[in-house]
């Protein structure tokens, strides 16, 4: 019989809609008014239950604090990235929560500039973020933006870098890109509008109050953003929803112009553009599902003039494209693995940079240097730390600029990365990254935690993290499930996981959570799982489904009111979620989202132990999506299963912002798995698995 603290009751208030015919009850969406005593109270309330029960874990979370902090080399400095004649980096030291922006002038021995200290920025705040971080183009000045409550409205500043003295000017409620004209007295920054969507771009110029409205998007699927073609020629206003995107372009010496269309919107179609000379490379999907790559002159980009570069090809998406003065770089992936291509402008010739390893990460890093044979690009696996790497492109030869350092004599071939694959319902080959310490039998008992996130298109590329070894080295499998709704096989993966399609992802992680545990890598009562945001929504409903084949969840900031929210069209991101989710007003798609919905299919049933995480500022999952599920959750589940709901009410959807507090909140959401499926005291088991011996 649990001897637990008795939990938090939210209180019943019905709150009746009908849409469709169909009449639903929602008894806590009182909990969406913030201003509300009895919302803060229930959330505090929550707050201090989390608390309670986590009080024998309270050993196991310094240990574990400890452990991943020894890991980490405290005092260090990152590989720089040369710009001109100056060499940017950061660094950090040890007791700083904050990084620390510097350069050096005209070599890396030089003395050191000193450009941005968050840790002085952050001091007396709780929460602290820079958006933007952008010089001008002569090095003079410096256009930043910082965030103090985690809502991500941030608050350009400028300062100057010669005196170390800001400027007057400051500019609030603006978003994550700025791009500098080439006079160093203006640059172009986009505001949000009251749904927080990016949808108006500004340009500023120093000393004058009054900005001027350069580009307003009224269509609420779409939203802006700012960027520069690596030839620094033109600024870039990038318009996009899920499906379709245009692309408009200034050049950067004429700063008062008006920005010009490279190709008018065509619904369903991508594209995006780099600049070399004469001609923009267009990487587009019209007519190409995996995208292809065309040229086409700057002075008329439209069709009739398009020569093309790269195809199509079955079974390869192009991702992203670079031009440099002599090279064309595209990354691509293929069987689910990132590829990056090489093409010689001069010969002609095309040659690909190998990988070792079996499931990996690799990427292009910062480049910001045009006429140049050498590329930076970055390299991880689920074994091999984070390095930086530079490219010769003539010579095909690397050389290593920096590896993260993992303190405490880590040794990587202690440690085995695979790849296996599960079979979807509906036949389909879904890839599984897994890694574990050598020495691990595979007689399914061991503890393992399952990662999925399968939405947007976005890709769950396999990297190391030195946090978990403290789960490897006691005894836990890690794994990664590659499911549909993201980009992990290519463009199509992605569109066979949306809209009517969007259960693919749920059935494709309890596939892959099924093939693991008759492979013997574990078994149900072993078996913990986490996914955060539209990963919450993941997790939400395949613990409705399959409640049985999981003992733990780990959900951070999870979308899992999906429906209540899809119907709010005044809510962050919802009218841009159309093209992902479907539209509720339509009845084919509420009634299929309302049948998939976390919140809306809570049944009384047993659940898994279950840890939700929320941010009181997120502005991309509000507070009261895990608070309404915890709370209907607790009301209909069956069982002794822990629940908990744990929420920052001093920061927004990427938790604490510093780098220690960031780790307490690893610590406590591992000390939650080691108590429930590790075998490891700490965090009560109330989930009834037999302890590893």
């Amino acid at each position: 019989m649990s001897t637990n603290p008795s939990p938090p009751s939210a209180k019943i208030v019905p709150h009746v809609t009908t849409i469709h015919g169909d009449t639903r009850v929602d008894n806590y969406f009182w909990l969406r008014d913030r201003n509300h005593p009895d919302t803060l109270a229930y959330l505090r309330a929550e707050n201090a239950y989390a608390e309670e029960i986590v009080k024998p874990a309270v050993p196991l979370q310094a240990r574990l604090y400890e452990e991943m902090l020894g890991r980490i080399k405290q005092t260090d400095v990152g590989a720089p990235v040369k710009r001109d004649e100056y060499f940017y980096y950061t660094r950090t030291e040890e007791g700083k929560p904050y990084p620390i922006h510097c350069r050096k002038q005209g070599s890396l021995d030089s003395p050191e500039q000193v450009l941005l200290d968050g840790n002085h920025l952050a001091e007396g705040r709780s929460y602290f973020r820079i958006g933007n971080f952008l010089t001008s183009p002569n090095h003079r000045l410096l256009a930043y933006s910082v965030d103090f409550e985690g809502n991500e409205m941030y608050t350009i500043r400028v300062k100057n870098l010669d005196t170390g003295e800001h400027l007057t000017d400051e500019i609030p409620n603006t978003y994550y890109s700025l791009e500098w004209a080439s006079d160093n007295a203006t640059f172009f920054y986009t505001v949000l509008d009251e749904a927080l969507r990016p949808y108006k771009v500004f340009r500023h110029t120093l000393g004058v109050a009054e900005n001027p409205l350069v580009y307003h998007e009224p269509d609420e699927r779409f939203t802006v953003e700012l960027s520069s073609t690596r030839s620094r020629a033109f600024a870039l206003i990038h318009v996009n929803s899920s499906l379709t995107s245009e692309v408009r372009y200034l050049s950067k010496s004429d700063p008062l112009g008006e920005f010009r269309v490279v190709l008018p919107r065509v619904f369903g179609t991508e594209y995006d553009v780099t600049h070399r000379g004469e001609s923009f490379f267009i990487r587009t999907n019209d007519a190409a599902k995996g995208f292809r790559v065309v040229e086409a002159p700057v002075a008329d980009s439209s069709k009739s003039n398009w020569k093309e570069i790269i195809p199509a090809r079955d079974g390869i998406t192009v991702e992203n494209l670079a031009a440099f003065h002599d090279y064309l770089v595209t990354e691509e992936r293929q069987n689910g693995l990132a590829q990056i291509h090489i093409r010689d402008f001069l010969t002609g010739g095309a040659h690909q940079i190998d990988f070792p390893e079996p499931a990996y990460t690799a990427g292009l890093g910062p480049n910001a240097e045009f006429n140049t044979k050498v590329l930076r690009f970055h390299y991880t696996s689920l074994v091999t730390p984070e390095s930086v790497y530079d490219y010769n492109m003539e010579s095909r030869t690397r050389e290593l600029r920096k590896q993260k350092e993992v303190l405490g004599g880590y040794d990587a071939s202690l440690y085995q990365s695979e790849r296996i694959f599960a079979i979807a319902p509906d036949g389909v080959e879904v890839p599984v990254s897994v890694v574990y310490k050598k020495g691990f039998l595979r007689e399914g008992r061991a503890p393992m935690l399952l990662y999925g996130y399968g939405s947007y298109g976005l890709s769950s590329d396999p990297a190391f993290s030195s946090n978990l070894l403290s789960l490897l080295d006691r005894g836990f499998v890690y794994a990664i499930a590659h499911i549909r709704g993201g980009m992990d096989m290519g463009k199509p993966w992605h569109e066979d996981g949306r809209l009517l399609k969007k259960k693919h992802t749920f059935t494709d992680f309890i596939a892959a959570a099924e093939r693991l545990i008759a492979l013997d890598y574990t078994s149900p009562g072993r078996l913990a799982i986490t996914g955060g945001s539209a990963g919450g929504l993941l997790m939400g409903a395949v613990i409705n489904m399959r409640s049985d084949l999981f003992a733990a969840v780990v959900t951070r900031v999870p979308f899992v009111d999906s429906l209540n929210t899809a119907l709010d069209a005044s809510l962050p991101l919802t009218v841009g979620e159309y093209e992902e989710f479907g539209d509720p007003r339509e009845p084919e798609f509420y009634h299929y989202m309302k049948s998939y919905a976390p919140y809306e299919n809570v049944t009384a049933q047993e659940y898994p132990a279950i840890l939700i995480t929320a941010g009181l500022n997120d502005p991309r999952v509000s507070y009261w999506e895990p608070a309404k599920w915890t709370a209907k959750l607790r009301a209909m589940k069956k069982g002794e299963q822990l629940l908990l709901l744990k929420t920052n009410l001093d920061a927004g959807h990427f938790g604490a912002s510093g780098r220690y507090e960031y780790l307490k909140e690893i610590a406590f959401n591992y000390a939650f798995l080691l108590g429930v499926v590790g075998g490891e005291a700490g965090v009560p088991d109330t989930s009834g698995a037999t302890p590893l011996s």
